[in-house]
Order: C-alpha cells, then structure tokens, then sequence
C-alpha cells in the first residue's frame, strides 16, 4: 500500500538516525500485520518507561488511533438483531488485539511474590500466548532478566519475537527473530526513539487493516 511506503518515508524523514534501522522496523510491521490476519494477537513487555510504552501501544491498537475502524459486518448484524435500535455496532471500534504484559498487578506481584519474580513475564506469555502470536519486547539495555525469560518462552511456545531496544541489543537480541536496534545506547535517548518506531507501526497497522 501506497500509504505504507509514505508512513515509512516520513519516519526516515523526521528520524534521519533510523536509517540504519529501516529494513528492521519494516520487517516487524509485516511480521505482526501477517500474525493479525492470522488471527493472532501481540504481547508486550518492558519494565519502567518501556512498560509504560507497551501499555501506550496497546492503547493505539484497540481502539481508532487515526482512522476511523468499523466493526465486521457479520458483528454489526448481530447486534442490530439483538439490540434493534440501540447502534452498539457504531459505539464499538475495530480492534487490533494486544495485552500489556505485566499490567495485571495482583497476578504480577502474587507470581513474583510466590514464585519467581523474574519468571513473572514468561508466566503471563506462556498463558496468553498462543502459536502465530508475536511477543514484543522493549529493553533499552536488551538484558531485562524477566524481558529475556519471557523471550525464551515465547520462542518455546511458537511465538515470533520482535525486540525493540538499544544498539547493543545484549541478551535480547539474541533471541528475536527480528530486532530493531535503535542507533543510542543511553536509556533516555533509546527511548525517544522507541516512540516514534511504535507510533509508525501503530499507524501502518490500522492503515493495512482500515485504510482505503
């Protein structure tokens, strides 16, 4: 889709240091676009600042971000079956399924609490993941013991790991499928850049599912 191409563009324009990173970042979308028409899901994780991301992310993905999204058909006539008159099928937007690993803290801190506190993301994927899903981990570092744990069992249970984080890439790296290693090592500077990748996939997403 033309409207991809253009997102990238704009992205390179705007972040000239993610040049080097491009064929990464591309690789990811389409790994995750190809996982949702399967009828997959996206798990996310990161700890401090990157946790926060990965619930931001999950906020632009199950509701509108820029498009407008309408609900399948056979979904709106259901509802105007059930509910004749109401307009529930307008009220609900189409959604692109993600869950923030991590944000359920009394199963976060029952599990770190009565088990393993670094097995406490690795827990919550082997719960919720399923064959064909992706796991996306955020480590400016790329060493994260439970970011890493919660690789190993993705990659175990089937899951495509993507990794978003810092040059290096430590542990992390190692692990994915696909990683985008941001041109900075600094963990501030990392994640002025992780933003702007995430918000660029968030917005090919809903234009590849969405768009005209």
């Amino acid at each position: 889709m033309e409207v991809i191409v253009e997102i990238r563009t704009q992205l390179m324009e705007r972040y000239p240091l993610l040049q080097n990173c491009e064929k990464e970042i591309m690789e990811g979308f389409y790994e995750m676009k190809k996982s949702f028409e399967q009828g997959g899901k996206l798990l996310i994780c990161g700890n401090g600042g990157s946790s926060a991301d990965a619930q931001h992310i999950v906020g632009e993905l199950m509701k509108e971000f820029r498009l407008h999204r309408q609900v399948p058909e056979t979904f709106a006539q259901e509802c105007r079956r059930l509910y004749p008159g109401e307009g529930l099928e307008a009220r609900v937007q189409g959604a692109l399924p993600a869950i923030a690993i991590g944000g359920n803290q009394a199963l976060a801190s029952a599990y770190a609490n009565d088990a393993d506190p670094e097995m406490a993301y690795a827990q919550e994927v082997f719960g919720y993941g399923r064959r064909g899903d992706v796991l996306l981990g955020l480590s400016t570092s790329g060493n994260s013991r439970n970011v890493v744990n919660a690789m190993k069992v993705a990659k175990a249970a089937g899951l495509c790991c993507i990794g978003l984080g810092g040059r290096g890439g430590g542990r992390l790296r190692e692990l994915c499928d696909v990683y985008v290693a941001l041109p900075e090592q600094e963990t501030y500077l990392v994640q002025e850049l992780t933003l702007p990748v995430y918000h660029a996939w968030c917005r090919m997403l809903e234009c590849a599912f969405w768009g005209d």
